[in-house]
């Protein structure tokens, strides 16, 4: 008896066993084949959207900006976001939106993955916003003059002194509901792991006195890694944290907001 039971437990493990490399073989199979499927649906209709919505609504954009002003021109931003993650096919899931009121300016920081987190930001964050971003984008035709336009702040990074003086013309931007966003960590991870951060946001922040929102946007690197075009679609999450307050520190303890900041962001990484 107990040896036929043994044999039984031998023959299900193995049936077991086989019935799992089957399964796994099957998705396996299943996603080589949707990626070969995809390939030529990224390389003949998302590469080529986004190349054309760029080129429209970056023009439609300086138009309304010039007709009727820059706050309404960045609606073409949102459009553009969620046309192009519509069709990539991206979806995304908004964490906390309560957590930022309308009619109040913050400074927004959010870690970085992926090109695609400007769709999420654009699309989902829900405000009005002026982005620091790297002067190497003002060449871009049409997507740097309609950024300019709406009133982004492109500092050039090789030049400290020069990225000082462009962020402090810009404070007077951050009013009346208006936010800025930066990517503290200055690039794109690769690895997914917050990089160390850079001190201009935290600095405007105190300067300003407006609170910081950390986001964390969780989904977008396996969307589009750094470094390269290997698109899938995917599922992101934005998490808005609560603001934090920025009045119980100074340039002397400039770091501890870093690293509290950076906590909470790192908190809703995956």
């Amino acid at each position: 008896m107990g040896l036929g039971n043994a044999a039984k437990d031998f023959v299900e493990e193995y049936r077991q066993r086989f019935s799992n490399n089957l399964k796994g073989l099957a998705e396996k199979n299943e996603g080589a084949i949707l990626r070969a499927v995809y390939q030529p649906y990224k390389w003949l209709v998302i590469l080529p959207l986004l190349a054309v919505s760029t080129f429209i609504l970056g023009i439609l954009a300086m138009l309304v900006s010039i007709l009727v002003n820059p706050r309404a021109g960045s609606y073409c931003g949102v459009i553009w976001a969620r046309l192009n993650s519509f069709f990539t096919p991206m979806t995304v899931t908004v964490l906390g939106a309560d957590n930022m009121k309308p009619q109040t300016s913050y400074v927004i920081t959010a870690n970085h993955q992926s090109f695609y987190d400007i769709y999420v930001l654009y699309g989902w964050l829900g405000v009005d916003f002026k982005w620091v971003m790297k002067k190497e984008l003002e060449k871009v035709p049409v997507l740097g003059p309609a950024c300019k336009m709406l009133g982004h702040i492109f500092i050039d990074r090789s030049d400290t002194k020069q990225a000082v003086e462009t962020i402090n013309a810009a404070k007077a931007k951050i009013v009346n509901g208006t936010s800025v966003v930066f990517f503290p960590e200055g690039s794109r991870s690769t690895d997914g792991i917050l990089k160390p951060f850079k001190k201009g946001a935290f600095k405007m922040a105190l300067d300003l006195g407006l609170p910081i929102v950390p986001v964390t946007i969780s989904g977008t690197r396996k969307v589009l890694p750094k470094g390269g075009i290997d698109l899938k679609p995917g599922s992101v999450t934005l998490t808005i944290h609560p603001p934090v307050p920025v009045k119980n520190y100074s340039e002397e303890n400039l770091t501890e907001l870093m690293e509290r900041t950076r906590r909470i962001m790192n908190s809703a990484l995956e």
